[in-house]
Formats: structure tokens, sequence, C-alpha cells
């Protein structure tokens, strides 16, 4: 089925994750998230609570363990139950992509679990950085997001060297879950073009911050060309 454009957006993070955003920066943000018509907003935890008024019926999603993962599993779960506290119906967590490195799958399990039972009731994300491991890494940490009761995985932060969100890595993921979870697709997604790839790929759900560039390029492929130009990001 091809992906609408009424669907991505439903399916759309809207996103806002640079470091040293201002409460102006995000009021603006916000601004743009209504005008855009998305569901959801990502954000950092630090920009928590939200005033009320700016965020309307937007959604909060918040990032937990972020950018890094290296953080100790109480400490994502701390930070899961004050971003839900401050508002977040969503949490992105980060997997310490060390332990499955290592193989430790027992401790990637245990790590997510910690966060799940910090949130219960609300949407868990996992965190690959699927860029960062190989196809057998990836598809340990997806059984074992599984197994501590994760809702999704997800491809990537957006701000790894290694890189972003790959199609090989989508279907892969997708076939790892074989849609009991949900997949995200996240960091340099710029086009609609790459939007409704990953789609085909086997994602559910997107994490984009040019979500803008992405709609004025769902019916236009010249302004789609444009915004793959753009720099990388998120």
């Amino acid at each position: 089925m091809t992906l609408t454009k009424t669907a991505f957006l439903a399916a759309a993070d809207h996103t806002l994750l640079a470091p040293g955003t201002t409460r102006a920066e995000l009021a603006a943000f916000l601004r743009d998230a209504h005008g855009l018509g998305v569901p959801r907003v990502c954000v950092s935890p630090s920009l928590l609570p939200i005033d009320p008024e700016l965020l309307g019926e937007l959604e909060v999603v918040a990032v937990v363990g972020f950018p890094s993962g290296a953080h100790a599993a109480a400490v994502k779960a701390a930070e899961a139950a004050r971003a839900v506290a401050d508002g977040a119906r969503e949490i992105d967590m980060v997997v310490n992509r060390g332990l499955a490195r290592a193989g430790d799958l027992a401790g990637v399990e245990t790590e997510i679990r910690a966060v799940r039972e910090a949130v219960p009731g609300r949407v868990l994300k996992v965190i690959l950085e699927s860029a960062a491991l190989s196809n057998a890494e990836i598809i340990g940490v997806c059984r074992a997001a599984e197994a501590a009761g994760a809702d999704f995985v997800k491809t990537s932060t957006g701000f790894d060297p290694a890189g972003g969100a790959s199609l090989d890595a989508v279907r892969l993921m997708a076939s790892a879950v074989d849609g009991r979870l949900g997949v995200k697709a996240s960091g340099g997604i710029r086009t609609a073009e790459a939007v409704r790839a990953f789609a085909a790929a086997g994602a559910t759900r997107f994490g984009v911050s040019g979500t803008a560039a992405i709609l004025a390029g769902w019916d236009d492929p010249a302004a789609g060309a444009t915004a793959e130009r753009e720099p990388a990001g998120y």
C-alpha cells in the first residue's frame, strides 16, 4: 500500500532535539507543529513541562538516555518517570549499545524493562543506533526490546557519527519484530521519497525534523530535491 500524506502525518514524530534549544525556540517549533498538523512532538525532557496553551492537542514524546545511551538503567528509568510526570505520553530510550556489542542481551533486556516498569501504560520506543551495530546485534536488541515489553524499536538518535536510518536496517528490524512491535525510522530522513521508501521497508513511525520540507515535496519533486540537499541531521 502506498503511504499517503495523511498517513505520514499521523505517523510523524515532529522532532526538536538540538542541544541548547531555548524556550523561545520551543514555542516557535510548537507553533509550526500546529500549522503542519502533526499529532506529536519529540523533545528533550529538560524542555518539559510545556505550557498547555502552547501545547494544545499535541502529544509529547520525550527522549531518555539521549543521545549516547551510556547511562545506568536506574538513571534512564528515573528520567523516563520524570518526563511522564512532566507530561510526556511516549518515551524514546537509547539502549546501551555497549551491552549489545558485548552480546549481553540479558543486560539489554534488563535496562529496557527498568524503563518499561517506570512508565507503565506509556508507549516505549527503544533506540538501537542501528548504524553502529551488526545485523546480529540489531536482531538481538529487537528481541530483547520485545521481551522487555517495548512497543517500538527505533533506528537512530540522528546524532551518532555512524549515521542515521537505513533501509536495510529497517527491513531487518521489521523482520525481527514481525509486526509485534512498531518500527520507527529516524535520522536523516528529509524527503517524501525517503519516507515512502522507509514505509515500504517496514517503518510504521517516523522521527523527522524537516517535516515541512517533506510535506512540501510530497506532490512536488522539485521541492523534494531541494530538501535532499539540506545538511544532515535528525
